[in-house]
């Protein structure tokens, strides 16, 4: 596939966005999931989930139908949910087994991924039950998280992660000890890109959401860019204890949110008394699905400031969907091929960009 129609620069201020075609055409889509979904750690569950032996979670990363279970060692492991004999399912949603059975034909495996019983298989030549075993992919935990990568080469998650630990500890902010409040997802008629694009960069917020504009320092927003994730300080606005502002969700007692994006789709969002954790899931070259989570510290109630966060996450949601749809049909326009970026506003989407364009062609 010829890829030479886009050859970014480091220089920010020189810098052209990705041609409309790389958000358009299937042919980009399938290298996609093959060279970036296919490769980084994508996130997959709750360690909470995953406590006994036998605790098993199956899902699909980048077409790839996948399982991670918990063994009769302890140990995490993940395996292709896909049977060594005609292709069925071992696995289905989430629960816990003391095997993986397939549920066509009856092959049934260990915790361990080995073949226990494959009925009626007398007779076949050239072939051994005692080796036949789901194949194998990473598997990795980090705070609450469980992550798995398809690349059996893959640098540790450590890597991927860079500073974020150091910086949510710096902040005192709420990861380790939280339980899920509120799961919504949303379909949304534009490329996966399109999505990321947007997220990360503040520069949409003064005309896109305008309650969040309330309550953002706009001046002080700025994104910091790392090897493979970015970071925005979206400092709260002053309020005004003579004059309190009551149409705001958050106070003056509050930290800022600060945001963190994750190559290629995870973000997490610390608000103030919450995280909110986004899953980007592309589903085709037009169509993503993003996966929202709200957790909160452990033995906290959903009380009313909890519920107007969320409510008002809703709020930029849907006002992103609508931006982010109309893009799309953007940029198939016949008079668009790409545009410049702001050098104050928009280096997280630069760096994204370059991101993009490194794992698809090296």
């Amino acid at each position: 596939m010829d890829l030479t129609d886009f050859r970014p620069t480091n220089a920010l201020p020189l810098a052209e966005t990705m041609p409309a075609r790389w958000y358009l055409e299937p042919e980009i889509f399938q290298l996609e999931r093959e060279r970036i979904f296919g490769r980084c750690w994508q996130l997959f569950g709750l360690k909470s989930e995953l406590r006994e032996r036998g605790d098993y979670v199956s899902g699909e990363f980048a077409g790839e139908p996948i399982i991670i279970v918990r063994g009769e060692d302890g140990t995490l492991r993940a395996f292709s949910n896909v049977c060594r004999h005609r292709a069925g399912p071992v696995s289905a949603g989430k629960g816990r087994r003391r095997s993986l059975q397939c549920g066509y034909h009856g092959w049934t495996y260990g915790l361990d991924g080995r073949l226990l019983r494959a009925p009626e298989m007398e007779g076949v030549e050239n072939w051994e039950a005692s080796r036949v075993c789901l194949p194998q992919f990473n598997v990795a935990t980090w705070g609450p998280f469980v992550f798995a990568n398809l690349d059996a080469s893959s640098s540790p998650l450590a890597e991927t992660l860079g500073d974020i630990q150091s910086r949510v500890e710096a902040r005192d902010l709420t990861f380790d000890n939280v339980h899920l409040v509120e799961r919504r997802v949303y379909d949304i008629r534009c490329n996966w890109k399109v999505y990321v694009d947007n997220f990360l960069e503040g520069y949409h917020v003064p005309i896109v959401h305008p309650a969040l504009f309330r309550e953002l320092d706009y001046d002080r927003y700025r994104v910091e860019t790392s090897r493979y994730h970015s970071s925005q300080d979206a400092p709260l606005r002053t309020t005004d204890a003579e004059e309190p502002d009551e149409t705001r969700v958050y106070g003056a007692e509050d930290q800022g949110p600060l945001y963190f994006w994750v190559f290629p789709g995870l973000m997490l969002n610390f608000y103030p008394g919450n995280l909110q954790v986004n899953v980007v899931i592309p589903l085709d070259h037009r169509n993503t699905r993003t996966v929202f989570e709200w957790y909160a510290p452990t033995g906290r109630a959903v009380d009313e400031k909890l519920k107007n966060s969320i409510e008002l996450s809703e709020q930029i949601q849907r006002e992103d969907m609508a931006v982010c749809e109309s893009v799309q049909k953007g940029l198939s326009s016949r008079t668009y091929d790409r545009g410049r970026f702001s050098v104050k506003r928009e280096n997280g989407v630069h760096h994204f960009q370059l991101l993009v364009h490194e794992f698809l062609t090296r």
